[in-house]
């Protein structure tokens, strides 16, 4: 389904006191309320339903998004056209950073929304026109890229020093977190196999296996495509 626009509209101090509280965006850190203001009332609204593109691997990058609610999902395609998932967005976190710098640049990757999801977005010449009037937008940006190598850094240790069902234990605890649903009986997630094998390193058979078991053990309720954790803190601790 195509994403749907909202025109600007200005925000008040208690929405924009929302935002910063709720989300805490890194983007957004050190400025005032007026400056907060001006960049946020700049910013158009678009819904995505879920698995709808935000943006194409390969387009110029001319937007800039900051999700305000649901989530998203970086992801590639293998030469044989299947799915990689790079990494998790959460509501807070931008999309589409290549938006900011001065030449014209093509997004890396593609983002597709994980679930029923908002974002604010501006275009590149007015987030650019606000990067200059603001410079801690700028520096702000840079501490997202290094925040992705800090992440990039544990993930890539924990392939090395941790066993597969702590793996997919703390992925799965990290997604409960920070992209989680709570729902009837414990916290939804909208996750398949071959997206936790990836983000885990391990293979699909082995997250098929102890997905099956710590179904039995009565730890989580699993269906096509979903997974409800009965208690996410009760998996890590089990796991660790």
């Amino acid at each position: 389904m195509k994403a749907k626009a909202k025109p600007r509209v200005g925000m008040t101090g208690s929405q924009i006191a929302t935002i910063m509280t709720e989300l805490k965006p890194r983007f957004l850190e050190g400025l005032n309320l007026a400056e907060t203001r001006a960049i946020l009332g700049a910013a158009s609204r678009k819904r995505f339903s879920a698995n709808s593109l935000i943006t194409r691997e390969g387009d110029t990058a001319k937007h800039l998004y900051l999700v305000l609610d649901g989530g998203a999902r970086y992801f590639t395609l293998s030469s044989d056209g299947k799915k990689i998932v790079i990494r998790w967005i959460r509501a807070g976190d931008l999309v589409g950073g290549a938006a900011l710098v001065s030449g014209p640049q093509e997004y890396v990757v593609s983002a597709e929304a994980a679930r029923n999801s908002s974002a604010l977005v501006w275009d590149r010449a007015t987030i650019r026109s606000l990067a200059t009037a603001y410079p801690k937008l700028l520096e702000n940006a840079l501490l997202v890229a290094y925040d992705y190598l800090v992440l990039d850094r544990i993930r890539y240790v924990a392939s090395y020093s941790q066993s597969a069902p702590q793996r997919v234990a703390q992925v799965l605890g990290y997604l409960a977190n920070e992209m989680g649903q709570r729902v009837s009986g414990g916290v939804e997630l909208h996750v398949r196999n071959e997206e936790l094998a990836h983000e885990a390193n391990v293979t699909i058979f082995t997250v098929s296996r102890l997905m099956g078991e710590w179904q039995r053990r009565g730890l989580l309720r699993k269906s096509r495509g979903k997974v409800v954790l009965h208690r996410p803190e009760d998996l890590i601790r089990l796991e660790a």
